[in-house]
């Protein structure tokens, strides 16, 4: 309910900021555009078409704090996915579909059944990311005890995570700076520049077993906390950030950003004799996004990886939980005409609705 309750004031939030990206005719440009378009270039009279492949990722790791030595990370086989994006009436859409997963990939690392919803909003100065995932079957990567090769990992299809996420970013150097002209290619970066950003960051995690998360096999490196069956993590966090475009003539870019900052976080474990603990925690979450490529007049291309992680502690064991996409596109920008011409404010009018 706290996480529910706090993504819709969020995105009240931003609703409510974002009309400062509102675009109102003017017989003389402001000193403000004026500045802008010799850095940045945007494409009003045009809509965008483009082929997508797509990895998403969610994985968690539960380690000794102590030794540090004892380490387990939960991975799913997620398969990759293809789809086709477009940006028309002002607005980027993508739909992929999952593409098979082999019965070679199944045996060695077990099926996986996963949801995923994600929703990206880049304005000039504010950002959004809202996401909601939902995984089922894991695999078990133990560093200290390395799997042969072509040998099956340890398998946990009743393990199942939820992640729910939400990401506000604002953009300070705005007149100079496009973070949409690397990620979603909508404007068009024409001068190397970089700006420093803030984000504020929400996420609630849970994973559960039908057995302990951990197990009577590793009682000896973890103790009593290997019959943990059920972690819930809720964490509420700031981070100041950078953010950099290297822009060549030609047409190619390469852009970075990385923000690093404290969390609140809200822990709950559950153990397999019913017994449960809380606490509250501070501790520490990461942005990084990482993106390259060619972004011309009519033509883009450009591959991209951003992920979030969160860290929570509580007692001898830390859990950590990263989320993460890889993305690589190409696509054409080609003359707006007929309805396509209309902004997505204009589309009820166009079809006599509201009249």
């Amino acid at each position: 309910m706290r996480i529910g309750l706090a993504i819709i004031l969020l995105v009240a939030a931003v609703r409510a900021i974002a009309q400062g990206d509102v675009q109102v005719e003017s017989h003389a440009p402001s000193a403000y555009d004026s500045t802008r378009s010799i850095y940045i270039q945007s494409f009003p009279d045009h809509f965008f078409i483009w082929p997508v492949f797509k990895q998403r990722q969610l994985e968690f790791r539960i380690e000794d704090v102590e030794t540090r030595d004892a380490r387990l990370i939960y991975r799913p086989n997620r398969p990759y996915s293809l789809g086709l994006g477009v940006y028309m009436f002002e607005v980027v859409l993508e739909l992929t579909g999952s593409l098979p997963v082999s019965s070679h990939s199944e045996e060695i690392y077990g099926e996986s059944r996963a949801r995923d919803f994600q929703v990206n909003m880049f304005g000039k100065k504010w950002g959004l990311d809202l996401y909601r995932q939902k995984y089922e079957g894991f695999y078990i990567v133990d560093p200290s005890n390395p799997v042969a090769q072509g040998t099956p990992f340890p398998q946990r299809p009743d393990i199942y995570t939820r992640n729910i996420y939400g990401t506000l970013s604002y953009t300070f150097n705005n007149k100079k700076f496009s973070l949409r002209s690397a990620y979603n290619f909508t404007e068009r970066q024409l001068k190397s520049s970089g700006s420093f950003l803030l984000f504020g960051s929400l996420n609630g995690f849970k994973t559960r077993g039908d057995s302990a998360l951990l197990g009577p096999e590793y009682q000896s490196q973890f103790g009593s906390d290997a019959k943990i069956m059920e972690i819930r993590s809720t964490h509420l966090g700031a981070a100041p950030g950078y953010t950099y475009s290297l822009i060549h003539r030609t047409g190619l870019f390469i852009n970075g950003v990385f923000a690093l900052g404290p969390a609140a976080n809200w822990i709950l474990y559950k153990s397999v004799d019913g017994s449960e603990a809380k606490d509250v925690k501070f501790n520490s979450f990461y942005v990084a996004r990482i993106a390259m490529g060619y972004n011309g007049d009519r033509f883009f291309a450009g591959i991209s990886y951003g992920g979030q992680s969160t860290t929570a502690r509580f007692e001898s064991v830390r859990l950590r939980s990263s989320t993460g996409t890889l993305k690589i596109l190409f696509g054409f920008r080609l003359k707006e005409f007929g309805l396509l011409k209309r902004r997505v404010t204009e589309i009820p009018e166009a079809f006599g609705i509201g009249n």
